[in-house]
């Protein structure tokens, strides 16, 4: 990774996003964050300067106003000079149940893990496309690789995700944007700390590491860690009549 990198993160303070900001932050990155909670955001801040990055600027906002997104984006570039690296990282984990029985639950998982998102990421590569490079990361889920009954609210939200990230490597091919698509598996963090976790769980700790190669590949889908490619794959295989009968 090159030292002195420019990072725009949304996001700023999940789990995922701050174990990745860390290992940015030892080669003395330059950081303009965003996140929906301001003492956490905070937090965050002190904790990257303390580590060696460069604070070019910071806000905190409601992440489903979508009208400011673009202004968002244009004083992270203005501060930055220039975008290396966006870093996408913010969504929520409803309750199944909650989305079948609540309208207003349903269209709130729609809009905290699709809708504002690819508004975010749409800001974003248009900000990219100007300058002609750099590197879009968004934080999808391998929930969105097929419908299944205990959480198809939040698979379909990714899945929407999943589409607009190739639809943006399709239109970037042949350019310097690079899009890179993260798809973690279970992953413990505050997220879902209300779930059992087992032997396929992993960290946040863990996976950053492999976030941060994937920038250095460049384009792409990358599961993290890189067994859930192989067991989604058998997922996505099972005919319908199985998967309707798995506890899943």
């Amino acid at each position: 990774m090159n030292s002195g990198q420019r990072v725009l993160v949304f996001g700023a303070s999940s789990a995922i996003c701050s174990e990745l900001l860390k290992l940015l932050a030892s080669s003395e990155g330059y950081f303009y964050l965003v996140a929906r909670d301001s003492f956490k955001l905070a937090v965050q801040v002190a904790d990257l300067e303390v580590r060696g990055g460069t604070i070019a600027g910071h806000e905190s906002y409601d992440f489903n106003q979508w009208e400011l997104h673009e202004a968002v984006v244009g004083r992270a570039v203005e501060s930055l000079g220039q975008i290396d690296i966006v870093i996408i990282a913010h969504g929520s984990l409803p309750d199944q149940s909650d989305c079948e029985s609540s309208p207003a639950a349903m269209r709130a998982c729609i809009e905290d893990n699709f809708t504002s998102a690819a508004m975010i990421i749409q800001c974003c590569a248009g900000a990219l496309a100007v300058q002609g490079s750099g590197t879009l990361l968004a934080l999808s889920s391998v929930a969105g690789d097929r419908g299944r009954k205990s959480n198809y609210a939040y698979g379909s939200a990714k899945s929407g995700i999943d589409a607009l990230m190739q639809g943006l490597r399709a239109r970037f091919t042949g350019s310097s944007v690079e899009i890179v698509n993260i798809k973690p598996g279970m992953i413990e963090t505050p997220m879902t700390a209300h779930m059992p976790s087992g032997a396929l769980w992993s960290t946040p700790e863990a996976i950053a590491p492999q976030l941060l190669r994937a920038i250095e590949k460049g384009g792409g889908v990358y599961y993290v860690p890189g067994y859930w490619r192989f067991i989604m794959l058998i997922i996505r295989s099972l005919p319908n009549a199985i998967m309707a009968r798995l506890p899943i």
